[in-house]
């Protein structure tokens, strides 16, 4: 038996491209076109969401490394729905004591498509105005009274 390998060049590109960013207070490893579930945000589904708290970015072989962040550097998600997840049970115990306390939580989720990956290049354009700034300066009276 033989096995082959095939790789095509459009699941290499998707692929190639990642991010990890800062959401939810943690950080999350963001691949195009997969779906994540981050702690509840406030948005309607269907609704375009902004990530700009980016660590790192791999295109293809080129890596962007922030300090924290990547300046101009944006994931673009799209909120496909509002979801709890599944129940864990927080049962406190203390022993000899009779004291027995049962409780559950349900976390509320949102669930996200990334839909786009990007670092925008921004070209430094002349902020400087052409004439030159007004100084003032203050004289000091040196005459004693």
């Amino acid at each position: 038996m033989t096995t082959s390998k095939k790789t095509t060049s459009a699941s290499n590109t998707n692929e190639a491209t990642f991010a990890i960013a800062e959401t939810s207070g943690k950080q999350v490893l963001f691949e195009i076109n997969r779906y994540y579930d981050l702690n509840r945000i406030d948005a309607k589904e269907k609704e375009k969401i902004t990530l700009e708290n980016i660590l790192l970015i791999k295109e293809n072989n080129k890596i962007s490394i922030g300090k924290p962040y990547i300046e101009n550097a944006k994931i673009e998600l799209e909120v496909i729905s509002h979801k709890r997840d599944k129940k864990i049970i927080v049962y406190k115990m203390r022993p000899k004591k009779k004291t027995r306390r049962k409780m559950g939580h349900r976390q509320e989720l949102t669930r996200v498509m990334v839909k786009s990956i990007s670092i925008v290049k921004t070209t430094k354009s002349s902020t400087k105005s052409d004439t030159p700034k007004k100084t003032t300066s203050v004289k000091k009276n040196t005459s004693k009274s």
